[in-house]
């Protein structure tokens, strides 16, 4: 196995989160490259609604992604962006936060880290974040 998803240290996911930020100053575009990346690897665990399909129909207007018994939503509304973290037990939401988007953006790839080290199509996914292809 790689050394993006060996689930230990050798991934820096402050470095990862960083490079995301860096090449993605406008979180639109950060949301837009994690949607490019990880469709295919998350399938249905990933959501995604659009802004509108006369008025930019590329633009996210909200993402959901669901790992394990964790879900992670960034919602945009006029350039802001609000995160929310929640956990499940049963099916049952017993969990919400607030979150900022380096918080977020930090907890999601943690959690596509761990699910990586026992999944192919998501080690492949996180390999596209860190090396920058499929975008």
């Amino acid at each position: 196995m790689t050394d993006a998803a060996s689930g230990g240290a050798q991934l820096d996911l402050d470095l990862l989160a960083s490079s995301l930020r860096a090449d993605a100053s406008d979180v639109r575009v950060l949301l837009r490259a994690l949607v490019s990346r990880l469709s295919d690897a998350l399938g249905g665990r990933l959501a995604v609604e659009r802004a509108g399909r006369f008025r930019k129909p590329e633009e996210i207007r909200r993402v959901s992604i669901r790992l394990g018994d964790d879900q992670f939503d960034a919602t945009v509304d006029r350039g802001n962006v609000e995160c929310v973290i929640s956990r499940s037990s049963g099916g049952v939401r017993i969990r919400s936060s607030r979150v900022g988007i380096d918080e977020w953006l930090h907890r999601l790839l943690a959690a596509l880290r761990d699910e990586a080290a026992t999944t192919e199509a998501t080690r492949i996914a996180l390999e596209s974040l860190v090396i920058g292809n499929g975008s």
